[in-house]
């Protein structure tokens, strides 16, 4: 009798799983961390996930692409493939709270920014401060957690008008691409004129960091096609190696980084794209969370 009431508790426990896990997880993105702040988070919003092109490792067989073959465009990325998922405990995703208790992994931060005490810890007022700014930035689920997803929010926000406030991305007479690691955000700027961006990115997660320093564009590939991993990285402009810029047909919003590229929204990438030249320097800075 025992042993019947542990199975049908096991086959329980896989149907709860089953419905919580979106189509095609196994093969779709690489596990969430074992352990840390995010170890418990998930999706807020069960859909289908997007697939995460695995970024190529190697450096790639460079080669002149025909006109024929330059002329294609790249396929667009399907409707909400780059929306703001918020990463949220699993318990509220599941109950569908509609302003969370928890205390997020970047509680402190996202205080500081909304002007609020910041102690740190989740209190009502935090929860209806940080889930107004929530839903005024189309993150969803708007339940006023303080995850990666928003914090990430705010650094590009106060970032988008002087991105290089900090001077730490050197400023020379040629066009320079600033990798901001640390708040995950790209630009390109000539002298002190920023020329693009800056715009969201995912860079190199852990044990496949995007390499810091000088680099520079020494291939563009518009429709590339990653011979690892026969994924698309379309609007490739490789700078170290099998590093490079290039779009991804998913959310660049996850708790999981790149196999090393700087990962973009497809608009952004073919933007990119239009303004970096063979030849044009790279610099490469700070460390994404996480890693």
């Amino acid at each position: 009798m025992i042993s019947r009431r542990i199975a049908y508790r096991s086959v329980a426990v896989m149907i709860v799983a089953a419905t919580l896990l979106p189509v095609g997880t196994a093969s779709a993105e690489p596990p969430p961390p074992a352990a840390g702040p995010e170890a418990e988070l998930v999706p807020g919003v069960y859909q289908p996930w997007q697939v995460d092109t695995p970024d190529q490792v190697l450096a790639p067989k460079v080669y002149t692409p025909g006109a024929a073959e330059d002329a294609v465009e790249p396929a667009d990325a399907a409707v909400g493939a780059y929306d703001l998922v918020e990463y949220v405990p699993l318990g509220d995703a599941v109950a569908r709270v509609t302003c969370t208790k928890s205390t997020g992994p970047f509680q402190r931060q996202v205080e500081k920014w909304l002007k609020r005490k910041a102690d740190g810890k989740q209190s009502a007022a935090d929860c209806k401060a940080i889930r107004a700014f929530q839903r005024k930035q189309k993150i969803t689920p708007a339940i006023g957690f303080a995850g990666p997803v928003t914090w990430a929010r705010m650094q590009f926000l106060a970032a988008r008008d002087n991105p290089n406030a900090a001077r730490k991305c050197p400023v020379r007479s040629y066009r320079v691409a600033c990798v901001d690691l640390t708040r995950q955000i790209t630009w390109v700027q000539k002298g002190k004129k920023v020329v693009y961006g800056p715009v969201p990115m995912r860079s190199g997660r852990a044990g496949y960091r995007t390499r810091a320093g000088w680099h520079k564009v020494y291939w563009k590939h518009k429709n590339h096609v990653s011979t690892l991993y026969h994924q698309p990285m379309p609007y490739a402009q490789f700078f170290d190696g099998g590093q490079a810029f290039h779009a991804v047909y998913g959310s660049i919003f996850t708790t999981v980084g790149s196999m090393g590229c700087v990962n973009l929204r497809l608009g952004d990438a073919r933007k990119l794209w239009g303004v970096l030249k063979k030849g044009d320097r790279v610099f490469v800075w700070g460390r994404r969370y996480g890693t």
